[in-house]
């Protein structure tokens, strides 16, 4: 009897607990991620789509989130014509995100610290290429949006096309590894 009443509690906690998360769905048309990539001579900067996300909050604080990106989407913003159409399609190839077999990036938030004001510190999941690492970084949250800016490391997915840590001899022709996102989530 004892343990029957135990359990009838914890299913009653679990069930206020999920009672209080709401899950809000992002508006990926009202949504935007722009990268920014950099190279020895200069940079190049666009978008990517976002196919679908949700964050979750329990008691109006932040406490989940997990988002879909559609890596074919990849735009460039910065060149028109026939640079365009060349470097997006080279961006698609395997020596960047392989977008024919790898066509979705995910993120899944893992902790997530209130560091007030609105700001969260999020540890998360990224998977880009089939390949899954944690990555930090502070995101703000407001009544119908979220913003953040991420700073990822190309190398820790097997993108390693032009990195001076990968490759000598480059001079000029080097990519930096970090490329940045900038991210305005809303719902």
């Amino acid at each position: 009897m004892k343990n029957l009443k135990s359990i009838a509690l914890a299913v009653v906690a679990f069930v206020t607990l999920t009672a209080t998360a709401q899950t809000k769905q992002i508006d990926a048309s009202k949504s935007t991620i722009n990268w920014v990539g950099k190279k020895v001579t200069g940079s190049h900067e666009g978008t990517i789509n976002l196919k679908d996300g949700a964050l979750v909050f329990k008691e109006n604080k932040l406490s989940g989130g997990i988002f879909n990106v559609d890596m074919t989407s990849i735009n460039t913003t910065d060149l028109e014509g026939k640079s365009k159409a060349n470097l997006e399609t080279h961006l698609k190839s395997e020596d960047f995100f392989g977008t024919e077999n790898f066509p979705t990036a995910n993120l899944s938030f893992k902790k997530i610290v209130d560091k007030g004001n609105g700001v969260y510190g999020i540890t998360a999941d990224l998977t880009i290429k089939g390949i899954t690492n944690s990555i930090n970084f502070d995101m703000t949250v407001t009544d119908s949006t979220a913003i953040a800016d991420l700073k990822v490391d190309r190398t820790k997915y097997k993108i390693t096309y032009k990195s001076g840590n990968f490759f000598t001899d480059l001079g000029d022709k080097a990519i930096y590894d970090d490329f940045l996102l900038k991210v305005k989530l809303v719902f």
